[in-house]
């Protein structure tokens, strides 16, 4: 019996051991996380005044706790931080606000995530790449482009329209369509109750009723805030700390998200020849982080463990690694002298069910 048939064999038993979840262990994230936070977050505007250098500093250590309340927010969208459900979506709506992101549907489209983990045919991963086949289709200048686009480098920018632009465009843009939408509708078709064409009116941008007042509920508290926020410390007190500590966290959670999957030779399967378990150990990595950053991040680097199960709570991670650490010798690791390198592995070598750089892709290219 190989590694893979082992760890679907053990699963259940991995699963069963290490899925109980805490109240305790969740309440005290919670406050060790969010008190600091709250604290940090006044600290930077606050020197703002009377020190650049120290309001930076006061706002990169923020970063780091933003990261840490993305993934508490994380683990609440799993149902896995708190014994009780209410408590998790409690925790998760709040955290959501926090970082910017509503927490239902950002949770949504991660279990898809879960659901197809290794699976390149179904999703690309947070880079959104190209097969090999897609990438030679473009021209020259596009694949400088999508190269670029890719870079390490793009990360703070992407962050910030991932968790400040988006989430508040998409929302009022949709918001707009729906409402003309079902006017015109309306005018156009009286006798039609209106009911009946607000349940078949759709839109793109969220796939049911209830993701779009998760998303309407975030967008009016997280706005709220905002304001709030503005009128006590001044918008560009404000706005300057909290842009650039969400847009520094959010890069952080970027790269984090990617390293965990893009890597050299990860795997990557179409849907006919999927694995889940194959994914789980060939598709994730397992980042070896000081224990400090390792704390920031909830204990994700062991990546590989929660792609087992989703079910098993940040807090349990670790020890569910430390006694099955003989079934994971073939998961991939990335120090942080890798994190870099990582980003370079872009392209999906759909023949050989891997993730490969543009370097190795024109080096087979140049021996055929």
């Amino acid at each position: 019996m190989n590694v893979t048939d082992t760890i679907k064999s053990e699963s259940l038993n991995i699963i069963k051991k290490y899925a109980e979840r805490s109240n305790t262990k969740a309440v005290i994230q919670c406050l060790n996380t969010l008190i600091p936070y709250f604290v940090l977050f006044y600290l930077a505007m606050n020197s703002l005044k009377v020190s650049y250098w120290q309001s930076a500093a006061y706002t990169l250590l923020l970063s780091l706790f933003i990261v840490r309340i993305f993934m508490l927010m994380h683990d609440a969208g799993h149902l896995c931080l708190f014994q009780i459900k209410l408590l998790n979506t409690i925790s998760g709506f709040f955290t959501g606000v926090l970082v910017g992101m509503p927490q239902y549907v950002w949770s949504q489209h991660h279990n898809y995530h879960h659901a197809t983990n290794g699976n390149w045919e179904k999703y690309r991963g947070p880079l959104n790449i190209l097969s090999v086949n897609e990438y030679e289709k473009l021209s020259p200048g596009k694949q400088r482009i999508y190269r670029y686009s890719r870079s390490i480098l793009m990360a703070p920018a992407g962050a910030f329209m991932y968790f400040i632009f988006n989430p508040r465009f998409n929302w009022m843009l949709g918001s707009l369509k729906f409402f003309f939408g079902v006017l015109g509708k309306k005018l156009s078709h009286i006798r039609i109750p209106m009911k009946t064409i607000i349940a078949g009116q759709e839109s793109r941008l969220w796939n049911s009723g209830r993701e779009y007042w998760h998303m309407t509920l975030n967008n009016i508290v997280l706005i709220s805030i905002w304001i709030a926020a503005s009128w006590y410390f001044g918008a560009s007190t404000f706005f300057t700390v909290y842009l650039a500590s969400l847009s520094l966290a959010g890069a952080a959670g970027i790269i984090i998200f990617t390293i965990q999957h893009n890597f050299e030779g990860s795997y990557a399967s179409e849907d006919k020849d999927w694995d889940y378990h194959l994914a789980a150990i060939k598709g994730t990595s397992f980042l070896t982080f000081p224990k400090i950053i390792n704390w920031f991040g909830a204990d994700i680097a062991y990546h590989h463990i929660h792609h087992i199960s989703a079910r098993i709570p940040n807090y349990n991670l670790a020890r569910c690694h430390k006694e099955y650490a003989h079934l994971f010798g073939d998961v991939t690791r990335i120090r942080m002298g890798d994190i870099a390198k990582s980003f370079s592995y872009i392209l999906w070598d759909m023949q050989g069910q891997k993730i490969i750089s543009v370097a190795q892709h024109n080096k087979m290219k140049a021996a055929t």
